[in-house]
């Protein structure tokens, strides 16, 4: 992996003359024209000129010739040249920043600084040149293409989601998940790794969050944990990093375990039927086809259908703790997620047998 270097805090613009000033000053001191100039350089008229405005590049063959014809190095021109090329292209730069302004107040720069992702700056400029390093891009134009969603996702019904804040999200499990080297994804093996992984649902997530992560490389996919973002409403999210790699990301959103574990295998199923070419940002409501056959193939992979029709058949109406615990050690399950598939299915109320269930807390060397 290619590390970057970031410049927190870039020079100040300071203005720089073009060279074209310097020539003339040069050319009076010998006490000569621009013809004359153009003569002994041998060069057209309206080339020296042009040179002279800045309406043309500097070049390396130039300054030879204006080193040959004032006595100044070669070194000295192109130095000049740099100089003034970098100072109005900083110049057009801090223009385009400025105009971004208020599109930078819409992130949640707050929470940004709070979870250590970015640093606290004064002025909104040089925040801005640091959440453009953040996205890895070099320009204002290149960002507002990354910043209009990069995925298919589906919102929420009561809630207004911050594409910004999304970005950020969805931005920072990127660059958790290239840090993390996994072999090329592997259909097969990746199915053979989810069995294990299912027997995890009984552990804290200091314990199963690394183990995870572990299994999951060996299948060419890279599991990252991200903290939600104000006005981002998502809890999980699956798309491909790079062609033999696959990201799938959760977040902080749901603290049951039922709830985590659903969304997990809820992206697994995209990441197997979906395809390379779709991404998907999940939210809580998600209702079209794509989006219930993940929603059918988690609840079936954590509880298979038919072990459960036998359940319900058997034990409805009245599920008892001891018996829900009873189907969920023959499973292999925590009883919570069973707890959670008789509520969703409308089975019990959703008050009923939550102390079966498991309240997750993130440890921060887990949920970045």
């Amino acid at each position: 992996m290619i590390k970057r270097t970031r410049i927190r805090k870039p020079p100040k613009i300071v203005p720089v003359t073009p060279p074209g000033i310097t020539i003339i000053e040069n050319m009076r001191a010998l006490g000569l024209t621009q013809v004359d100039l153009a003569e002994r350089m041998g060069r057209p008229i309206k080339t020296i000129n042009e040179i002279i405005k800045s309406k043309a590049l500097l070049t390396p063959d130039t300054a030879l010739q204006l080193e040959h014809v004032l006595g100044i190095p070669a070194s000295f021109w192109l130095t000049r040249e740099a100089r003034y090329r970098e100072y109005l292209a900083r110049k057009k730069e801090m223009s385009k920043l400025i105009d971004f302004v208020d599109t930078y107040k819409e992130f949640p720069i707050g929470e940004l600084v709070r979870f250590g992702w970015l640093e606290k700056h004064s002025n909104p400029i040089d925040g801005i040149r640091e959440l453009m390093d953040f996205f890895g891009v070099s320009s204002i134009d290149m960002w507002k293409m990354i910043l209009e969603p990069v995925v298919v996702f589906r919102k929420s019904s009561n809630s207004e989601d911050n594409h910004m804040a999304l970005a950020v999200w969805l931005r920072k499990g990127e660059i958790e998940a290239s840090k993390i080297d996994c072999q090329p994804f592997n259909t097969d093996k990746f199915k053979s790794v989810l069995e294990i992984i299912r027997s995890f649902t009984t552990e804290t997530p200091d314990v199963f969050v690394p183990k995870i992560q572990s299994y999951c490389t060996q299948a060419g996919v890279a599991v990252v944990f991200v903290r939600e973002l104000p006005g981002t409403h998502a809890y999980g999210a699956i798309r491909w990093f790079q062609p033999d790699k696959a990201i799938i990301q959760l977040s902080s959103h749901y603290k049951s375990n039922d709830q985590f574990w659903f969304s997990f295998f809820h992206e697994v199923g995209h990441l197997l039927f979906d395809g390379k070419k779709r991404s998907f940002v999940d939210y809580e409501y998600n209702t079209d086809a794509v989006e219930e056959r993940a929603n059918t193939f988690a609840s079936n992979y954590l509880i298979p259908q038919k072990e459960y029709d036998m359940f319900c058949r058997k034990t409805a109406p009245y599920f008892s703790k001891e018996s829900v615990r009873q189907f969920a050690n023959n499973l292999g399950l925590s009883p919570g997620i069973v707890v959670g598939r008789l509520q969703h299915d409308g089975l019990i109320e959703h008050k009923n047998l939550n102390q079966l269930k498991q309240y997750y807390t993130w440890p921060g060397k887990i949920m970045i």
